[in-house]
């Protein structure tokens, strides 16, 4: 069926595991699950399926199972037992992972064996041990469509002059304290240029390239002019440098981004405290961002985009966030591991929500 085709019938871990009988036999024992799940596996007697959304996620979840148990035999089989599903549960409860993954893994196995029930006539699979629920995997808050539309507006206007040869002298004069201040040097040296810098494409970009790459904050800090590649819109990051350590990642950005980012890197040869270092953003005091400065400069966008913090935890990932949820909204959870340079599908598992907007517009079609 066409559904099959946006599931993850033979993930590419799986498929290195596998010699080439294997992987045809795998793959046909995982077509009829999955398309039994989609068509019988919600009310098997009245033929109610579960949507695709609903079955992409236990599709990983059963695949991580199955290779659990070809680790622990030894070897590949499609035999999997109570006994197999009940060591699973101990695993998993021994691992880091939150509860609420744990316990969609235990759904998505005990939607396994009731395929097996029902179409091969073994028994249906009550577990060991269950787990409490908690919402501890789940982002704790992200920003929506329109904050992000806003928080992107907000870092053109940051810190913004008018443009210096519309000012009045008595204009100019105020205008020049403040940026005698902001720059940290007298006020009979600003000149033209530092309107120039104040109204530069430095902030604009550090937020577009977040906002678009879900930057992690120790990503803004080791980040390295070697990773644009403004003519193809991507950030390049080696492993060596990404915050895992463990591939290289390739991450694409908008054009417009891409543009902030060409025009920024071009600004930046001009300002002397870059002459030594390959960081794509200093602080104004010259000093690689941080997770703090980070969140300060995240407050003061929303207080320019009038966006209310009062009882949100807003950090640096509340935008990462924003493009996990976004991106497995728009694409899937595929999309939105390799945007967020996740190694495990796990990780990318919290990102499997639906907005609480999207939701709220849900319950207004449904009257």
């Amino acid at each position: 069926m066409d559904e099959l085709d946006e599931l993850p019938v033979v993930t590419d871990t799986s498929e290195e595991y596998l010699n080439q009988r294997q992987l045809l036999d795998y793959r046909a024992e995982r077509e009829a699950c999955l398309e039994w799940l989609l068509t019988f596996g919600k009310r098997p007697d009245e033929a109610v399926g579960y949507a695709v959304g609903t079955v992409k996620p236990g599709a990983y979840r059963m695949d991580r199972f199955y290779r659990f148990v070809w680790d622990q035999e030894g070897g590949y089989t499609v035999n999997v037992t109570h006994d197999h599903a009940d060591a699973w549960m101990k695993h998993l409860a021994r691992g880091d992972t939150g509860a609420t993954n744990k316990r969609n893994c235990q759904k998505a196995v005990k939607r396994l064996f009731k395929w097996r029930h029902h179409e091969h006539g073994r028994s249906e699979w009550d577990p060991d041990i269950t787990f409490a629920a908690d919402s501890s995997t789940n982002p704790r808050d992200f920003l929506t469509r329109e904050e992000r539309s806003a928080v992107r507006e907000a870092a053109l206007e940051y810190g913004s002059v008018p443009n210096y040869n519309n000012l009045t002298p008595a204009e100019r004069d105020r205008w020049k304290q403040y940026l005698a201040q902001r720059f940290e040097k007298p006020k009979s040296e600003i000149s033209p240029s530092d309107w120039d810098r104040a109204n530069g494409w430095k902030v604009p970009s550090l937020v577009w390239s977040s906002l678009d790459a879900g930057l992690r904050p120790v990503e803004v800090e080791r980040s390295k002019v070697g990773w644009v590649d403004t003519d193809n819109a991507v950030l390049r990051i080696p492993k060596e440098e990404s915050a895992k350590n463990r591939d290289d990642w390739v991450v694409g950005l908008q054009s417009r981004t891409a543009e902030a980012l060409d025009n920024w890197l071009a600004e930046r040869e001009t300002y002397p405290e870059y002459d030594d270092t390959d960081s794509i953003w200093l602080t104004r005091k010259s000093n690689p961002y941080t997770t703090k400065t980070l969140r300060y400069l995240l407050h003061q966008l929303c207080d320019i985009a009038d966006i209310d913090t009062t009882h949100r935890q807003m950090s640096w990932y509340t935008i990462r966030h924003s493009v996990g949820t976004y991106m497995t909204r728009e694409e899937d959870l595929a999309a939105t591991q390799a945007q967020l340079r996740h190694k495990s599908a796990e990780t990318t598992m919290k990102y499997d929500q639906v907005p609480v907007e999207d939701r709220q517009d849900a319950l207004d079609r449904m009257g």
